[in-house]
């Protein structure tokens, strides 16, 4: 016998959301299944913190980065919460609603025990939603995979690096070292 489970739409999810029954869960809805986070080890916090404070730095009033926050891709049924979603600076926007596709530069995601989760199911969310670029900060493996070009569901470029420096999707002229992904230092 094989099961079937039901789908939560965005509009149940949030219905949902909103009597507070998840309050005390750390969730998120990806094409509209209702998945656990785990929980963030003590290097995971602190390297997206650096990572925050960095961007932050270099982008100044050109961007927001926003830290374990709700996206909504509303035709994938799904609303992820990256750990650093880099988005359009339209802070009034987003107190009415989540950002969208359209207001998103690029995510990052830091790796550890989800790097499954991350690197294949999120992955293929992003790149269908067209998120410009990806990167997922591999802690195990000590690596960042930057993908881009989303197209037909999945990303066509990807680089791994272990060393060097990455240019910021959409400011080019900006670039943040693997060595202050990986390890918080700024250089490598």
């Amino acid at each position: 016998m094989s099961l079937t489970f039901a789908k939560w739409s965005l509009a149940d999810y949030h219905r949902l959301v909103a009597t507070d029954l998840l309050a005390d869960r750390a969730v998120e809805l990806l094409a509209g299944d209702i998945v656990e986070m785990p929980p963030e080890g003590p290097e995971h916090a602190q390297l997206s913190t650096d990572t925050v404070d960095r961007l932050r730095q270099l982008l100044g009033d050109r961007a927001l980065i926003r830290d374990g926050k709700p996206i909504t891709l509303p035709t994938l049924n799904s609303e992820p919460q990256p750990d650093l979603a880099i988005v359009q600076p339209q802070r009034a926007r987003y107190r009415q609603q989540h950002p969208q596709p359209d207001d998103i530069f690029w995510l990052i995601e830091y790796t550890n025990t989800s790097l499954s989760k991350d690197r294949d199911v999120k992955r293929k969310l992003y790149a269908q939603a067209s998120i410009p670029a990806y990167w997922l900060v591999d802690l195990q493996n000590r690596q960042v995979y930057d993908y881009r070009e989303p197209q037909a569901g999945d990303y066509q470029q990807v680089e791994i690096l272990t060393t060097g420096a990455i240019a910021l999707p959409h400011f080019p002229e900006l670039r943040i070292t693997v060595a202050q992904l990986l390890t918080g230092e700024p250089s490598d």
